[in-house]
């Protein structure tokens, strides 16, 4: 059984952190005045950050020298998705009921929705085949495949948007942010990264 690191058991705690307030606020009847609507909310904005913090693990490893990142990616993607999945389940199940012709209606009526639905869509076969097990089935494919997760994130980011309306301030942020992220991935950026480190690292001569 493979050993969990304090960083590991640390991120799995932030991240079921969401999950625990939401239903102690639940059970104790503190979820505003429109509980579904609030509820929605959570599940939405904690499956965007998790999202954006598994982007964030492999530039905090090539350009920030930051090793123990590369081990939390895959939870943080997993735990995006099961937040992304409450999303969508509280929106059709409790919203609507489950009554499949009205969620028809709003994905055709409010693009919101259909994007969220589309985010949902390449989440999905992401966290299937997250395992080692389908990395290796699947071999250079597995790469093309979780390249997706880029647009996954940026569809995020515009279901945020839309969904917001008029106060768009965080989705912009959080779009800055995932831009960023994108930006330190480039091979130049990480090169530059590769070298500074080097330089720091290297004892002065004196």
């Amino acid at each position: 059984m493979p050993r969990v690191t304090r960083f590991q058991l640390t991120v799995h705690l932030a991240a079921l952190t969401p999950l625990a307030l939401l239903i102690v606020a639940w059970q104790t009847d503190s979820l505003t005045v429109n509980p579904i609507q609030e509820a929605t909310f959570r599940t939405g904005k904690a499956a965007l950050v998790l999202l954006v913090a598994s982007l964030a693990c492999t530039p905090a490893n090539t350009v920030f020298g930051f090793r123990p990142a590369i081990k939390a990616r895959r939870a943080l993607g997993l735990y995006a998705f099961l937040y992304a999945l409450l999303h969508f389940g509280i929106f059709i199940g409790l919203d609507y009921g489950f009554d499949l012709r009205l969620v028809a209606l709003e994905l055709a009526e409010k693009r919101y929705v259909l994007v969220g639905l589309a985010t949902l869509s390449i989440l999905l076969p992401l966290a299937v085949t997250s395992t080692k097990g389908w990395q290796r089935r699947l071999g250079k494919g597995w790469k093309k495949l979780h390249r997706w997760v880029y647009l996954a994130g940026g569809l995020a980011i515009v279901h945020y948007t839309w969904v917001q309306k008029a106060d768009i301030r965080q989705p912009l942020l959080w779009g800055a942010i995932l831009g960023l992220l994108l930006l330190l991935r480039t091979p130049a950026v990480r090169r530059r990264a590769a070298s500074w480190r080097g330089t720091v690292g290297r004892p002065r001569s004196r």
